[in-house]
Protein backbone atom coordinates (compact mmCIF):
# COMPACT_ATOMS: atom_id res chain seq x y z
CA UNK A 1 0.00 0.00 0.00
CA UNK A 2 2.79 2.47 0.79
CA UNK A 3 6.47 2.67 0.15
CA UNK A 4 8.63 3.00 3.27
CA UNK A 5 9.13 6.58 4.35
CA UNK A 6 12.63 7.94 4.72
CA UNK A 7 14.06 11.30 5.68
CA UNK A 8 14.77 11.98 2.00
CA UNK A 9 11.16 11.32 0.93
CA UNK A 10 9.62 13.32 3.74
CA UNK A 11 8.19 16.06 1.49
CA UNK A 12 6.06 13.72 -0.60
CA UNK A 13 4.65 10.24 -0.16
CA UNK A 14 3.00 8.03 -2.81
CA UNK A 15 0.30 5.47 -2.10
CA UNK A 16 -1.56 2.91 -4.16
CA UNK A 17 -4.99 2.27 -2.66
CA UNK A 18 -6.40 -0.93 -4.12
CA UNK A 19 -9.88 -0.46 -2.68
CA UNK A 20 -12.08 1.71 -0.50
CA UNK A 21 -11.01 -0.21 2.60
CA UNK A 22 -7.39 0.86 2.12
CA UNK A 23 -8.47 4.44 1.57
CA UNK A 24 -10.49 4.38 4.81
CA UNK A 25 -7.58 2.81 6.71
CA UNK A 26 -5.21 5.51 5.49
CA UNK A 27 -7.59 8.31 6.53
CA UNK A 28 -7.97 6.72 9.98
CA UNK A 29 -4.20 6.44 10.35
CA UNK A 30 -3.80 10.13 9.58
CA UNK A 31 -6.59 11.10 12.01
CA UNK A 32 -4.99 9.10 14.83
CA UNK A 33 -1.85 11.22 14.64
CA UNK A 34 -3.34 14.68 14.11
CA UNK A 35 -3.90 16.63 17.32
CA UNK A 36 -3.51 20.24 16.19
CA UNK A 37 -4.88 22.66 13.63
CA UNK A 38 -4.31 21.58 10.05
CA UNK A 39 -5.25 22.54 6.47
CA UNK A 40 -5.56 19.63 4.06
CA UNK A 41 -6.39 20.19 0.39
CA UNK A 42 -8.01 17.25 -1.40
CA UNK A 43 -7.52 17.35 -5.17
CA UNK A 44 -8.69 15.05 -7.94
CA UNK A 45 -11.42 14.30 -10.45
CA UNK A 46 -15.01 13.42 -9.62
CA UNK A 47 -15.39 9.97 -8.11
CA UNK A 48 -11.77 9.52 -7.11
CA UNK A 49 -12.47 9.25 -3.37
CA UNK A 50 -11.94 12.69 -1.85
CA UNK A 51 -15.21 12.58 0.09
CA UNK A 52 -14.61 9.00 1.21
CA UNK A 53 -11.24 10.05 2.61
CA UNK A 54 -12.74 13.14 4.31
CA UNK A 55 -15.66 11.18 5.79
CA UNK A 56 -13.34 8.50 7.19
CA UNK A 57 -10.95 11.10 8.58
CA UNK A 58 -13.78 12.99 10.34
CA UNK A 59 -15.24 9.85 11.89
CA UNK A 60 -11.82 8.63 13.01
CA UNK A 61 -11.18 12.07 14.55
CA UNK A 62 -14.00 11.57 17.03
CA UNK A 63 -17.22 12.57 15.27
CA UNK A 64 -19.91 9.98 15.95
CA UNK A 65 -22.60 10.58 13.38
CA UNK A 66 -23.40 10.89 9.72
CA UNK A 67 -20.91 12.90 7.69
CA UNK A 68 -22.80 14.67 4.90
CA UNK A 69 -21.23 15.86 1.67
CA UNK A 70 -21.14 19.67 1.75
CA UNK A 71 -21.63 19.97 -2.02
CA UNK A 72 -24.58 22.37 -1.70
CA UNK A 73 -23.77 24.02 1.64
CA UNK A 74 -20.08 24.53 0.77
CA UNK A 75 -18.97 23.66 4.33
CA UNK A 76 -20.12 21.38 7.14
CA UNK A 77 -18.69 21.65 10.67
CA UNK A 78 -18.06 18.58 12.83
CA UNK A 79 -16.98 18.50 16.48
CA UNK A 80 -13.92 16.26 16.81
CA UNK A 81 -11.42 15.28 19.51
CA UNK A 82 -9.27 17.70 21.50
CA UNK A 83 -12.03 20.32 21.64
CA UNK A 84 -11.67 21.11 17.94
CA UNK A 85 -13.90 21.43 14.91
CA UNK A 86 -13.30 19.86 11.54
CA UNK A 87 -14.62 21.99 8.69
CA UNK A 88 -15.26 19.95 5.57
CA UNK A 89 -15.44 22.12 2.45
CA UNK A 90 -16.65 20.95 -0.96
CA UNK A 91 -16.08 23.80 -3.39
CA UNK A 92 -17.18 22.00 -6.57
CA UNK A 93 -20.18 24.31 -7.05
CA UNK A 94 -18.40 27.49 -5.95
CA UNK A 95 -18.87 30.17 -8.62
CA UNK A 96 -16.62 32.80 -7.05
CA UNK A 97 -14.18 32.63 -4.12
CA UNK A 98 -15.89 35.71 -2.66
CA UNK A 99 -18.83 33.45 -1.73
CA UNK A 100 -16.58 32.02 0.99
CA UNK A 101 -16.08 35.51 2.37
CA UNK A 102 -19.85 35.92 2.72
CA UNK A 103 -20.15 32.79 4.87
CA UNK A 104 -17.23 33.81 7.10
CA UNK A 105 -14.98 30.96 5.99
CA UNK A 106 -11.77 32.80 6.90
CA UNK A 107 -12.68 32.29 10.55
CA UNK A 108 -12.58 28.51 10.07
CA UNK A 109 -8.89 28.57 9.20
CA UNK A 110 -7.53 29.18 12.69
CA UNK A 111 -4.96 27.89 15.19
CA UNK A 112 -7.23 25.22 16.67
CA UNK A 113 -9.35 23.56 13.99
CA UNK A 114 -8.90 21.23 11.01
CA UNK A 115 -10.01 22.18 7.51
CA UNK A 116 -10.45 19.61 4.74
CA UNK A 117 -11.00 21.29 1.37
CA UNK A 118 -12.24 19.44 -1.71
CA UNK A 119 -11.81 21.27 -5.03
CA UNK A 120 -9.40 23.88 -3.58
CA UNK A 121 -8.57 25.22 -7.04
CA UNK A 122 -12.04 26.85 -7.06
CA UNK A 123 -10.92 29.15 -4.21
CA UNK A 124 -7.48 30.04 -5.45
CA UNK A 125 -6.23 33.15 -3.74
CA UNK A 126 -8.65 32.79 -0.82
CA UNK A 127 -7.31 29.76 1.01
CA UNK A 128 -4.44 30.01 3.49
CA UNK A 129 -1.26 27.96 2.93
CA UNK A 130 -1.92 24.23 3.21
CA UNK A 131 -0.12 21.79 5.48
CA UNK A 132 -0.84 18.93 3.06
CA UNK A 133 -2.00 18.55 -0.51
CA UNK A 134 -3.56 15.15 -1.16
CA UNK A 135 -3.72 14.52 -4.92
CA UNK A 136 -6.00 11.58 -5.77
CA UNK A 137 -6.10 10.01 -9.22
CA UNK A 138 -7.77 7.04 -10.84
CA UNK A 139 -5.82 3.86 -11.45
CA UNK A 140 -7.23 0.93 -13.41
CA UNK A 141 -7.10 -1.22 -10.26
CA UNK A 142 -7.74 1.38 -7.54
CA UNK A 143 -6.54 4.87 -6.70
CA UNK A 144 -3.23 6.64 -6.57
CA UNK A 145 -2.60 9.21 -3.87
CA UNK A 146 0.33 11.58 -3.55
CA UNK A 147 0.53 13.45 -0.26
CA UNK A 148 2.80 16.49 -0.25
CA UNK A 149 3.76 18.10 3.05
CA UNK A 150 4.09 21.86 2.65
CA UNK A 151 4.73 22.96 6.24
CA UNK A 152 6.77 21.81 9.20
CA UNK A 153 3.52 20.66 10.80
CA UNK A 154 2.71 18.69 7.63
CA UNK A 155 6.14 17.06 7.56
CA UNK A 156 5.86 16.10 11.22
CA UNK A 157 2.44 14.49 10.66
CA UNK A 158 3.73 12.59 7.65
CA UNK A 159 6.61 11.15 9.64
CA UNK A 160 4.37 10.20 12.58
CA UNK A 161 1.54 8.71 10.56
CA UNK A 162 3.51 6.76 7.99
CA UNK A 163 6.72 5.66 9.70
CA UNK A 164 5.30 2.16 10.29
CA UNK A 165 2.41 2.03 7.82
Amino acid sequence: MVSKISEKSLMSQRFFLADEGQQIALAKKVAQHLSSSFVMLLQGDLGVGKTTFARSFIQASGFDGVVKSPTYTLVEPYPISNNRQCYHFDLYRLANPEELEFIGARDYFNNNDVCLVEWPEKAEGFLPPADWICAFSHHNQGRNLIISALSDKGKKLMLQAFSNF
